[in-house]
């Protein structure tokens, strides 16, 4: 079957050429929902290239004049703290902020210094109802395992009063061991290395519940007395659990492990996500920038060695309890994609970047198109289901797809 005429795909387009255009294709987005997106989420296809972070930044800027008040990216949500407070205004040294308050190394990654720097500047004189706030919602761990669940379980320990605490955490730290029992690396490849599956991890897990359970029964008079404090609380209470799950993966020999793994750090996300959007949706909308394989609806694809892991993305997640609230925004770019592909079409119909709105953009694409070949570390290339799983696709022609090296 042949490509579809280039014509139609550039009448589909929006270009988000200037600030101007911009603000218009993204309003025409918000506005053709019935119900208003409390979380508008905006994928990239891969991290490091500056092109994404540049189009995030324009984007938000024209977002908050439009009431969004929240801002929140795929980074550690304890560590986004730091950012947070800065950009409300505490003293501190940038690049201190940019090391500290990012995991991953995404404090080096063009664009986010220069989104720190305008939160600050934005916020400053505005009353606390007002500013941009900054979060993270992923998991306090890295590509090459998890942390011990020591910080998230003595957090919680030490915030519940002591007769709430539970009789199952009288021996915690004699439990939790040493740290570098739960930071093995050579853990996150080898089930043999992990200490997960331990007795003592085991009954971490009834502690970790028993506290998490201690401290929902609380909440009517705790978080009545200080708002914040519990629910910073309630986040190292999740966490703790979440990350005795994920060790408790990472010990499994089973044939699913490594999608497992993802799972449960996707899970973990999308609690967070929910969480953010509960405490912060009363001040305004929220603006959510990750990769596209945390965001989309439906399933998310990754190579795992010979083979492909596949699990329910963060943003199906929150999309089941969210609906028509929750709306996703993928982008891409190819500087040299293949005729007969998605890439190439795309390309072809956009000047310097476009928003292409899913539905239309579905209609116009020929059933058999293919799929562009990665051009970075990382890069997911858009696939026809990617567009499915979308409510509007931005392209990006004005790069050369060089990716900042940030691990």
């Amino acid at each position: 079957m042949s490509m579809p005429a280039v014509a139609p795909l550039r009448d589909i387009g929006r270009p988000l050429d200037d600030p101007a255009s911009l603000g218009r294709a993204v309003d025409e987005l918000l506005t053709a929902r019935t119900e208003p997106p409390v979380l508008l989420a905006l994928g990239e296809p891969t991290h490091g290239i500056e092109a994404f972070p540049v189009l995030r930044n324009d984007i938000l800027r024209h977002l908050v004049d439009r009431g969004f008040r929240s801002i929140v990216l795929e980074t550690d949500t304890f560590a986004a703290s730091v950012v947070d407070d800065y950009v409300c205004g505490a003293a501190a040294e940038i690049d201190t902020v940019l090391a500290t308050g990012f995991s991953h190394g995404f404090g080096t990654v063009p664009g986010n210094r220069e989104l720190v720097e305008w939160l600050r500047a934005h916020n400053a004189g505005r009353a606390p109802r007002d500013r941009v706030r900054f979060h993270g919602f992923d998991a306090p761990m890295e590509f090459s395992g998890a942390p011990s669940p020591r910080r998230a379980l003595c957090s919680v320990h030490d915030y519940l009063p002591s007769a709430l605490r539970p009789g199952s955490a009288r021996d915690l730290d004699a439990l939790l061991g040493e740290d570098a029992d739960w930071t093995n690396e050579a853990a996150m490849f080898d089930p043999a290395a992990s200490i997960g599956d331990s007795e003592r991890a085991r009954a971490l897990r009834i502690v970790a519940d028993d506290l998490a359970s201690a401290l929902r029964r609380a909440a009517p008079s705790l978080r009545r007395a200080h708002p914040t404090g519990y629910d910073h609380a309630l986040a190292h209470a999740r966490t703790a659990q979440g990350l005795l799950r994920y060790h408790a993966a990472m010990a499994s020999p089973a044939p699913d492990r490594v999608a497992t793994l993802f799972s449960l750090r996707t899970e973990m996300m999308a609690e967070n996500l929910l969480a953010i959007v509960a405490r912060e949706q009363r001040r305004g909308p929220i603006l959510a920038f990750a990769h596209n394989a945390h965001l989309r609806g439906g399933r998310s694809l990754m190579p795992a060695g010979d083979e492909e892991a596949n699990w329910g993305s963060a943003g199906a997640l929150v999309e089941l309890t969210l609906g028509e609230r929750y709306l996703f925004v993928a982008t891409d770019a190819s500087p040299d994609s293949d005729p007969g592909t998605l890439q190439h079409a795309l390309a072809e119909a956009t000047t310097r970047r476009a928003l292409f709105p899913a539905p239309a953009l579905r209609a116009a694409l020929a059933p058999a198109i293919g799929t562009g070949k990665p051009i970075a570390r990382g890069h997911l290339p858009l696939t026809p289901a990617d567009v499915d799983a979308a409510d509007a696709v931005i392209f990006v022609t004005d790069t050369d797809g060089k990716q900042h090296r940030y691990w």
